[in-house]
């Protein structure tokens, strides 16, 4: 193998590597997206909850309940 044929091999040998450590990068990404959205999620579920039973507790204090 001459220099050439070695530079190039390396070269291709370098793309691969930044091509895979991206895919890697990018599925982290996704996965930290994810969970955002799953943790914004529940959070939006606590506070709807938390609302109706405030909401209630009104109610039942204002005697609407009945």
């Amino acid at each position: 193998m001459d220099n050439s044929q070695n530079a190039s091999y390396q070269a291709g040998q370098a793309k691969g590597q930044a091509q895979e450590k991206g895919n890697q990068m990018m599925d982290k990404a996704s996965n930290a997206a994810q969970s955002c959205k799953e943790t914004m999620q529940e959070t939006g579920e606590q506070a709807k909850a938390k609302a109706q039973g405030a909401a209630d507790a009104v109610k039942n204090a204002t005697g609407m309940n009945k």
